[in-house]
C-alpha cells in the first residue's frame, strides 16, 4: 500500500529524509515530462525540476495542505519553468544585440547618452571570454546569490566570485582603455 502524499509530507516536515525522497521518487517523472514540455529542451527541464525539488525541501515547512502536495510542487515547477523562460529570453535578446554589432565605438564622448554608453558596456561584455560573461551576467545582471549561481552553474562559490572580480576588472579596464583612446 502507497503512503498517502499528506503522511509523506508531515514526515518531511519533521525532517524525516526518507519521506521526502519518496516524495521525489513519486513527482520527479511528472515534473520532468511538465518542464520539458514547457521549456522544449531536457537538459534545461532537468535543471529547472532540480532547482525547484531544492526550493521545495528547502521550504516544506511552507506546504500548508500536506494532502495536497503535487498541486504545491507543480506551482514551484511552473513558477521555475517561467523563470527559467523569462531569463532565457533576455539572454537570447542581449546575445543578439552584442552580437548584431559590427564595430564596437572606438570612445564616448562626455555628452553622448545613457543608452550609447549601456551599448558599450554591451560591447565590452561580449568581449569576455564566456565563463567570465556568464558569472558577470548571473551576478549583476540577474541578481543571483553566488549560492544559487554555484547551484545553476555546477560551479564552487569561491571560483564565482573570483570569475565575477576577475569579469569586472575587465570591464573596468576596457571601458576606461575605451574612453582614453
Amino acid at each position: 500500500m502507497e503512503t498517502p502524499d499528506g503522511v509523506l509530507v508531515r514526515q518531511a516536515q519533521a525532517g524525516e529524509l526518507a519521506a521526502f525522497d519518496t516524495l521525489v521518487r513519486r513527482y520527479y517523472a511528472m515534473c520532468l515530462r511538465f518542464a520539458w514540455r514547457q521549456l522544449g529542451n531536457r537538459e534545461d527541464a532537468e535543471e529547472v525540476v532540480q532547482d525547484a525539488l531544492v526550493r521545495a525541501y528547502r521550504s516544506i515547512r511552507g506546504c500548508q495542505d500536506p494532502d495536497r502536495f503535487r498541486g504545491w510542487i507543480f506551482t514551484i515547477v511552473i513558477n521555475r519553468c517561467r523563470t527559467f523562460a523569462a531569463r532565457s529570453r533576455r539572454r537570447f535578446l542581449l546575445f543578439n544585440q552584442w552580437h548584431e554589432r559590427e564595430s564596437p565605438p572606438t570612445a564616448i564622448a562626455p555628452e553622448t547618452s545613457r543608452v550609447d554608453a549601456d551599448e558599450e558596456i554591451a560591447l565590452v561584455l561580449s568581449s569576455l571570454s564566456p565563463v567570465l560573461r556568464e558569472a558577470f551576467l548571473l551576478k549583476h545582471v540577474e541578481e543571483l546569490t553566488y549560492e544559487e549561481m554555484a547551484e545553476a552553474t555546477g560551479v564552487g562559490v569561491s571560483a564565482l566570485k573570483m570569475r565575477v572580480k576577475r569579469a569586472a576588472d575587465a570591464l573596468a579596464a576596457r571601458l576606461k582603455s575605451e574612453r582614453n583612446d
